[in-house]
């Protein structure tokens, strides 16, 4: 007897979620799980006084099999999947699956296809309505039929990037449990961002400088990731931290504490501190008619963000208002790298 309670403890034990025997409406066992949930006392307690939940008792007490959503355990809001197994002699399998990340990954999932299609719908409804008034209308002056096809064409445009972004976003997504093994020179990486984005610089009156730190060691990534990453950074501090006076966005690349560091900065207005750890959500934007005007999808931090996670490295925005906005993303050199001094 004493080695078949030792199996049927290591069974229990073996669970991961909060699981528990039952015996006559009496706790005979529970894992360390379950005792974190419920108390370490439980075992040998009568289970109505042990789960103070109704719905789960009833259940339990049917000794029915099956399972059951419910909500309140271990927390009010708290969502859980009960499970009830029928054993030999009577005795009832409890197990306890909580389902908060899965609830919250469908919120997540809902939320973005709703703030997608709302994204979608803004341009499109102001293609449909242009379009109509120029197949409809008899005469249209050639200035306004010009006006027109121009908003067209930059709604359109802007319905482009962010289906581009959504596609780019989805292809991180999908490699993100592959570790990218490729030399990256962060130095390369950096001047041709500068490059990218100086047309956009010098429409805003806005300068790109570049920092290197002389023989960087090559960092273990994904170029093209590491391209588009750094050019939404520099796009972003150029859009947002660019104002009219002479201003610069300054890329550096360099190493600390044994790490590769590039950094993105701008001496731009700053962003208020109850936004900054929102920054990086799907379509958060602090001003949605700025966003839009300056050409933004709401996008692009998101993008950043997943890039640096398939890296394998770490994300910092600082920003106050007044002070511009510094970003620095921190990864690892390539490991057959020597340590840098």
């Amino acid at each position: 007897m004493a080695i078949f309670n030792h199996q049927v403890r290591a069974l229990l034990d073996a669970i991961e979620e909060p699981a528990l025997l039952v015996t006559d409406q009496r706790i005979t066992a529970a894992n360390q799980s379950a005792r974190d949930l419920l108390g370490a006392r439980i075992e040998g307690s009568d289970v109505r006084l042990a789960i103070r939940h109704p719905e789960a008792l009833e259940h339990i007490l049917a000794g029915k099999p099956g399972k059951v959503a419910l909500v309140g355990l271990g927390g009010a809001e708290r969502p859980w999947e009960l499970s009830i197994s029928s054993l030999a002699n009577g005795v009832q399998l409890v197990r306890m699956t909580d389902r908060s990340a899965a609830r919250a990954a469908e919120r997540m999932r809902v939320d973005f296809v709703a703030n997608a299609s709302h994204e979608l719908r803004t341009p499109l409804a102001t293609i449909i309505g242009y379009a109509e008034t120029l197949s409809e209308a008899d005469r249209i002056d050639p200035a306004t039929r010009t006006r027109f096809g121009e908003t067209i064409h930059a709604e359109a445009r802007r319905m482009l990037r962010i289906v581009e972004d959504l596609m780019s976003l989805s292809r991180i997504e999908a490699d993100r449990f592959v570790t990218p093994r490729d030399h990256v020179s962060l130095e390369e990486i950096a001047r041709i961002a500068a490059e990218n984005g100086r047309p956009l610089a010098e429409a805003r009156g806005c300068r790109i400088l570049v920092e290197a730190e002389p023989e960087l060691p090559p960092i273990a990534g994904d170029f093209a990731q590491l391209l588009q990453l750094t050019d939404n950074l520099v796009a972003n501090a150029i859009r947002y931290g660019c104002g009219p006076a002479d201003c610069v966005v300054t890329i550096r690349a360099a190493r600390d504490d044994g790490n590769a560091l590039l950094t993105v900065s701008d001496t731009g207005d700053g962003i208020p501190p109850e936004h900054l750890p929102r920054l990086t959500e799907r379509f958060y934007r602090i001003d949605a008619a700025r966003s839009r005007d300056a050409g933004g999808t709401g996008l692009g931090l998101a993008i950043v963000k997943h890039i640096v996670e398939r890296h394998r490295g770490s994300l910092e925005i600082k920003s106050a208002p007044g002070r511009g906005t510094e970003v620095t993303v921190r990864l690892a050199f390539a490991a057959d790298q020597p340590a840098p001094s």
